[in-house]
C-alpha cells in the first residue's frame, strides 16, 4: 500500500466522497417536507440548489394539502349521514303552522320542568322568613319540618351543629354567607347571622281549640293590633305565662319576620286562632264557657281589685283607638291598670305583660 496513505502510527487513512448521484437518493421528510435535494458542489450550488428547494416547496405543499383534502371528504360525508333518514341527528323542518311535537314528559326527573307561576306565587305567599338565633333556634326544636332553606354566617355554626346536621341529613338547603348577603337573604341587618325560610303555619278554629282546652285557660285576643315588634313583645310575654291560643284576624301577622325575632323563641309556644270575624270568635268562646275580658285607660275595675276567671279571653286593641264599641259591649268584665295618669295609656305590649301577670298570679301561681 501507497505510503502517502498511511498517517504516523502505520494506519490505513479511509476516504469517502458522496457523489451527485447520492444527493439525490436522500429521503425527504413527508411532514415538513424538508430534505432530499441538496447541491453536490460548490460550483453550481446556486442554481441547482434554488431549483431544489423550490420542488421541494411543491412537493410540501402537495402533501400539506393532502391530509386537508382527507378531512374535507370526512366532514362531507359526515354531513350527508346527518342528514339521511335513519340517522338520529337529522335536521326537521315544519311547514309554516304545523304544530311542533309535543315533548316528552319526564315528571321533571329529566331536563327543567316547568312551574306555573301561580303556582309559585302561592308557594311563596305560604313562606317566609325567621331570623334571630334565639328564635331559630327555638323554632328548629319545635317544628323542624317546616324549614325550607337556611342561612348562616360562619360565627353561628358551631351553636347550630345539630341543625345543620339534620339539614344535611334530610336534604334541607343550607348556605354559609357573608353578613351583606345574609342581610340580603332576611330583608334586614338585624338578622343575628341566622335566616330560615319556613312554611307559614295555618291557624287552628275556635271549635278546634275548645275541644282540647284545659280547665284553666286564659287566651289573648288581639283586633287590630299590627306592629311586628308590639306582636312580638306580646308573643314572648304569652310564653311566659303559660297563654297559648292568640285570636287573630290574619294568622300570618304572627309569622312575620320581625315579630318571632322579637318574641326570642316564644313564638313557637303560641299558637293563633283565627275566625269568620273577631267579634264572631269572641261569641263562639263565649258560648263555650270562656269569659270575655277587656280593659280601658279610663273607666273599668282596677285591676288590683278585680277577680280574673280561670277561662277567660282576654281581648285588647290597638294604642291609638283600643277596642272596637263591639267587642266593649259584649265583655263580661272590663278591667284597668292603675297608675300615675301622667300618660294616656301604655304601650299594648306593656299592658299585655301586666294583664297576664295578673292572671297567671290569681290561678296559676
Amino acid at each position: 500500500m501507497n505510503d502517502e496513505l498511511k498517517n504516523k502510527s502505520g494506519k490505513v487513512k479511509v476516504m469517502y466522497v458522496r457523489s451527485d448521484d447520492d444527493s439525490d437518493k436522500r429521503s425527504q421528510n413527508p411532514r415538513t417536507g424538508k430534505g432530499g435535494g441538496r447541491s453536490g458542489s460548490s460550483r453550481d450550488g446556486a442554481s441547482r440548489g434554488g431549483s431544489a428547494r423550490s420542488d421541494s416547496g411543491r412537493r410540501s405543499s402537495r402533501d400539506s394539502q393532502a391530509p386537508r383534502e382527507r378531512d374535507r371528504d370526512r366532514n362531507r360525508d359526515r354531513d350527508r349521514d346527518y342528514q339521511s333518514d335513519a340517522s338520529p341527528w337529522r335536521t326537521v323542518s315544519r311547514a309554516p303552522g304545523e304544530e311542533a311535537p309535543a315533548k316528552a314528559d319526564h315528571g321533571g326527573i329529566s331536563g327543567k320542568s316547568f312551574i306555573d307561576p301561580e303556582v309559585l306565587r302561592r308557594q311563596r305567599a305560604e313562606e317566609t322568613r325567621v331570623y334571630g338565633e334565639n328564635a331559630c333556634q327555638a323554632l328548629y326544636q319545635s317544628r323542624p319540618d317546616a324549614i325550607v332553606r337556611a342561612w348562616f354566617v360562619q360565627s353561628v355554626t358551631p351553636r347550630f351543629k345539630e341543625a345543620l346536621r339534620w339539614m344535611a341529613a334530610n336534604r334541607k338547603a343550607y348556605h354559609v354567607v357573608d353578613e351583606a348577603e345574609l342581610a340580603k337573604a332576611s330583608g334586614t341587618e338585624h338578622h343575628g347571622g341566622v335566616c330560615f325560610l319556613i312554611k307559614k303555619r295555618n291557624g287552628v278554629s275556635v271549635q278546634q281549640w275548645v275541644g282540647q282546652a284545659a280547665e284553666e285557660d286564659c287566651v289573648l285576643a288581639l283586633e287590630d293590633v299590627g306592629n311586628p315588634h308590639n306582636l312580638g313583645a306580646i308573643v314572648r310575654s304569652c310564653a311566659h305565662f303559660g297563654v297559648k291560643g292568640v285570636v287573630v284576624q290574619d294568622a300570618a301577622i304572627l309569622e312575620s319576620g320581625a315579630a318571632i325575632r322579637t318574641a326570642e323563641g316564644g313564638a313557637e309556644h303560641v299558637q293563633p286562632i283565627t275566625g269568620d270575624s273577631f267579634t264572631e270568635a269572641l261569641e263562639q268562646f263565649r258560648r263555650d264557657g270562656y269569659a270575655i275580658v277587656t280593659t280601658s285607660s279610663h273607666k273599668g275595675t282596677p285591676l288590683s281589685k278585680a277577680t280574673l276567671p280561670k277561662k277567660m279571653v282576654l281581648a285588647l286593641g290597638q294604642e291609638r283607638d283600643g277596642l272596637s264599641d263591639a267587642v266593649l259591649e259584649s265583655a263580661d268584665l272590663n278591667v284597668s291598670i292603675d297608675g300615675t295618669g301622667n300618660v294616656e295609656s301604655l304601650n299594648v305590649s306593656v299592658a299585655t305583660g301586666i294583664l297576664l301577670a295578673e292572671w297567671w298570679r290569681q290561678n296559676k301561681a
